[in-house]
C-alpha cells in the first residue's frame, strides 16, 4: 500500500522538524476551553467569534491544476461568513499556502501556519508526499490535520496519527471500483498501467492488483514516471506495445493530460481508457480535445457542475450562485471548485457536530461521523467513520465521458460492503 515509503518520507521530515516538533498544548500559544467537559483542551486559533484554518496546496509546479480547489473552499466559507454568521457564530479565516508539490516546502508552510499564524487546524494538505512529510509534526503538536486532499489508504489504517484523517475515497477503494467493473464487463481483460512512482500511484496500483486477484483480469504491463519527468511519451510507447485492451491511467493532472493525448495519437492501440479520479477533471481533458476522449471511464463521488441532471438541484443552484458572488473570476463548471465546496461543507458539518469547540473536539468529531449527508456529494454517498474506520467516504459511481461531459452509469458502489474493510 506504499506505507513503508510514506513512513520513510515522514522520518526524513521529522529531522527537519525536530527543533520545534516537541511541543504540545502548552507551548503553541493556545488557550484552554472555558469550562465543563472541554476544560483543559486546546483553543488555539478559535474564539467565540472566529476560527482560523490553514490549507497547503500546489498553487505552482507540476500539480498546479489543484489550485482550483481552495477557490471553491474559500467561496463556501465567504458565503457562510456573510450569510450564516459563520460556523456556530464563528467567522472562518482560511489561509492558503503554496508548496509547489514539494514536501520540504510543505513542512515549511505547515510550521508557519501552526507556529506563526496560530491556526486552529490544517484543513487540507494536498498530495500524498506533502501529507507524509507533515503528519508526524502535526500529530506531535496535537494539531488537527483534517480531510487531507489525498486518497492514500494509510491515513485511515494508521493508528499512530489520530490527528490526521482523509476525506475523499482512498485509492484502494477507487481501485476496487475499477476492478469490479472489469471483472463484470471485461472478465478476461489485459490491463496496461501507467502510474506515478510514489505512494499515490503505488497505493492505487496495489489496490487494483489485490482486487483482481483470482479473476481473469490480468495486469500485463506496467510503466512508472517521476513527477519531475517532462513527458511520459516513452512510457506510453512501451505500454502500447503490450497490446493490452485496457489502459489504467493512474496520474496527476499534468501527466493525465499527456497520457490521454498520447493514447489519442496512437491509432494502432485502442484500449478502454480508465483514468483515475484525480486526473478526470475537464481541465485535464479539454486540452486533449473532447472528441479525443470519448468513452474514457472514471469514477466519482460528488456532483459534476456540468451534468444537466443537477440543473434543478438545490445545492448546485446554491453553489453556482455563491461562486458567482464570492469567486467571480472562477468558473463554476470546473469540478475542482465543486470539490472544494463539498469538502468545506463537510468541515462545516464536522465542526457543528464537535462536542467541544477545541482541537480535541474536532479530532474526535471527524472520527465519529454517522452517515452525515453532504449535499454536494452524490445521492447515496455519505460521511461515515468510527473507531475502526478512518475513511469518511468509500462509495463511488462509475462515469463515462460522452460529448462534452461525464455521464454517470451504474449504481453507487459502497466498497465497504462489497469488499470489506481496509487493513494496513
Amino acid at each position: 500500500m506504499g506505507a513503508s515509503t510514506i513512513r520513510r518520507t515522514a522520518a526524513v521530515a521529522a529531522v527537519l522538524l525536530a527543533a520545534t516538533a516537541c511541543g504540545g498544548r502548552g507551548d503553541d500559544g493556545g488557550g484552554t476551553a472555558a469550562s465543563g467537559a472541554c476544560k483543559g483542551q486546546q483553543t488555539t486559533g478559535i474564539t467565540d467569534k472566529s476560527i482560523k484554518l490553514g490549507g497547503i496546496y500546489p498553487l505552482s509546479g507540476p500539480a498546479s491544476a489543484y489550485g482550483d480547489i481552495p477557490k471553491g473552499i474559500k467561496a463556501y466559507f465567504d458565503y457562510v461568513n456573510a450569510e450564516q454568521n459563520g460556523i456556530g457564530g464563528r467567522k472562518v479565516e482560511f489561509l492558503v499556502r503554496d508548496d509547489g508539490y514539494q514536501p520540504p516546502k510543505a513542512v515549511e508552510e505547515a510550521r508557519r501556519l501552526v507556529e506563526q499564524e496560530q491556526v486552529f487546524a490544517l484543513f487540507q494538505t494536498l498530495g500524498t508526499p506533502s501529507t507524509a512529510a507533515t503528519w508526524d509534526y502535526t500529530n506531535q503538536r496535537k494539531v488537527p490535520q483534517v480531510f487531507v486532499a489525498t486518497g492514500a489508504s494509510l491515513w485511515g489504517t494508521d493508528t499512530r496519527h489520530p490527528w490526521t484523517i482523509g476525506w475523499q475515497p482512498n485509492y484502494v477503494s477507487e481501485a476496487r471500483v475499477y476492478a469490479r467493473y472489469l471483472k463484470t464487463d471485461r472478465p478476461a481483460a489485459k490491463v496496461a498501467v501507467l502510474y506515478q512512482n510514489d505512494d499515490f500511484g503505488k497505493d492505487l496500483l496495489g489496490g487494483f492488483k489485490k482486487a483482481i486477484a483470482g479473476s481473469g483480469v490480468k495486469v500485463v504491463a506496467e510503466q512508472s514516471y517521476e513527477v519531475s519527468d517532462p513527458s511520459i511519451d516513452p512510457q506510453m510507447r512501451n505500454l502500447a506495445g503490450s497490446k493490452a485492451d485496457v489502459f489504467l491511467n493512474v496520474t496527476t493532472p499534468k501527466f493525465g493530460s499527456q497520457a490521454l493525448a498520447a493514447d489519442a495519437r496512437n491509432t494502432d492501440w485502442n484500449p478502454l481508457h480508465i483514468v483515475n479520479n484525480v486526473a478526470a477533471s475537464r481541465t485535464v481533458l479539454q486540452p486533449v480535445g473532447f472528441k479525443n476522449v470519448q468513452g474514457v471511464v472514471s469514477a466519482t463521488y460528488y456532483k459534476d457542475p456540468t451534468d444537466p441532471q443537477w440543473n434543478d438541484d438545490a445545492e448546485m443552484r446554491l453553489y453556482r450562485a455563491k461562486m458567482k458572488q464570492y469567486a467571480p473570476g472562477a468558473d463554476p463548471n470546473i469540478p475542482y471548485h465543486a470539490f472544494g465546496w463539498a469538502v468545506a461543507s463537510s468541515f462545516h458539518k464536522a465542526m457543528q457536530a464537535a462536542k467541544c469547540p477545541t482541537r480535541e473536539g474536532l479530532r474526535d468529531s471527524v472520527r465519529n461521523l454517522n452517515n452525515v449527508q453532504v449535499d454536494m456529494l452524490l445521492p447515496g454517498v455519505t460521511l461515515q467513520t468510527g473507531p475502526d474506520d478512518g475513511f469518511p467516504i468509500e462509495s463511488m459511481q462509475l462515469m463515462r465521458f460522452k460529448g462534452e461531459r461525464w455521464e454517470l452509469f451504474g449504481n453507487v458502489i459502497d466498497t465497504r460492503k462489497e469488499f470489506g474493510p481496509l487493513t494496513d
